[in-house]
């Protein structure tokens, strides 16, 4: 019940976004304007705030970076190179389903979960888990999908290299990093400033999710949408898991990463096909299909690491 007490009112915020639209009680045209701002100032704004706020030395635990961020970058290439040179899509397309099958969120679903269960002790993991997402993923999307934007190899590496830092989810990765190297204490009043703009991510990026759902767009994308679930769901927990025992991970890593792996698609994602106007119909309908599916898979997972992943230890 937890876990079902932590996911649905994430896909509530979802149905109230389409019922909004639907109802004509808030103009779909504002979705834009909503996924702009999470963009450009609520994530950013997070992203420095839990990046910088973690000492540097806890976000180098190799064996969980390798069995989590391993896995998420097997199933983005796995599902980017299927897309790719099997259906022919383009490269920004192919980069959004990839993402949409591995960019996980860790930040507001994992954490908690992992928090109300195990305590304190798995916060950390699920910090590095989000920071490797900011970090790694985030900026690995933005490049191809600007060399989309740009044409691919025609834009100078110069400019190409510009573009990329001064995006908002990049730039602030590393403002973030840069602090948590240098162990400085983040001022109070700075502290509450980045945080409650951070606050607003959640209700903006889900809401716009739900706003610009539609019930056809829902329908044309089902079958891809279920695919890159199953994906996102089961094969990368699997490999993750796989991953873990494989580098002798802890029991507790063992169970964060899984549980970092076995949540819904991150809402950033939608974020990212808005900004860049890729796929957005068929991210709004992963995200919901995948957060309303992962309420029975989590309780799997968890109902079957708990138990011989803890006494293993």
């Amino acid at each position: 019940m937890g876990v079902a007490n932590l996911v649905l009112p994430v896909f509530a915020i979802i149905v109230t976004g389409w019922l909004a639209g639907w109802s004509g009680y808030v103009s779909r045209s504002l979705a834009d304007g909503l996924v702009h701002f999470a963009y450009n100032v609520a994530m950013p704004a997070l992203l420095v705030v839990t990046i910088a706020q973690e000492p540097a030395r806890n976000l180098l635990e190799w064996r969980f970076l390798l069995a989590f961020g391993g896995g998420s970058l097997l199933c983005f290439a796995l599902v980017f190179l299927v897309v790719r040179a099997a259906w022919g899509r383009g490269l920004a397309s192919s980069t959004i389903h990839g993402m949409a099958a591995a960019m996980t969120n860790t930040g507001f679903v994992a954490l908690p979960i992992l928090h109300s269960i195990y305590g304190q002790p798995a916060v950390l993991p699920a910090a590095i888990a989000t920071v490797f997402v900011a970090g790694v993923m985030f900026p690995a999307a933005v490049i191809l999908l600007e060399r989309e934007r740009h044409g691919g190899r025609s834009v100078r590496p110069a400019a190409l290299a510009r573009q990329i830092l001064l995006n908002p989810m990049v730039l602030s990765t590393l403002v973030g990093l840069a602090w948590a190297i240098a162990g400085l204490p983040i001022p109070a009043p700075v502290a509450a400033y980045l945080a409650i703009f951070a606050a607003a991510l959640t209700p903006c990026a889900l809401f716009a999710i739900g706003l610009g759902l539609s019930v056809a767009g829902l329908r044309s994308n089902l079958r891809t949408s279920v695919l890159l679930a199953a994906v996102k769901l089961v094969l990368m927990p699997l490999i993750v898991y796989g991953l873990c025992l494989a580098t002798g991970l802890g029991p507790l890593y063992t169970i964060a990463a899984v549980v970092c792996a076995a949540v819904p698609t991150a809402k950033t994602v939608y974020i990212l096909a808005g900004e860049y106007k890729v796929e957005e119909p068929l991210v709004a309908a992963t995200v919901s299909i995948t957060t309303l599916l992962s309420v029975p898979t989590l309780l799997i997972w968890l109902t079957a690491l708990s138990g011989p992943t803890v006494r293993a230890g």
